[in-house]
């Protein structure tokens, strides 16, 4: 898993979709349906670990583009 496009091929495989056209947003809910996975064993340690990664630099990259703070 590399990519936010590779967590959201994970979230899928649990029927999971996520799009409401706010991209942080977006990434914020990602990341609490991944801790769920997580919680209830769905996901490996590694999935999680990666995931998270994945999801908090790109939200950080994001905030940094535009301007904004965390």
């Amino acid at each position: 898993m590399k990519t936010v496009y590779d967590v959201q091929q994970l979230l899928k495989r649990f029927h999971t979709f996520i799009y409401t056209g706010d991209r942080v947003g977006d990434l914020e809910l990602m990341e609490m349906e991944v801790d769920d996975l997580y919680q209830f064993q769905f996901i490996s340690n590694d999935d999680y670990k990666h995931a998270k990664l994945i999801l908090r630099k790109e939200k950080t990259r994001l905030m940094k583009r535009s301007g904004m703070n965390e």
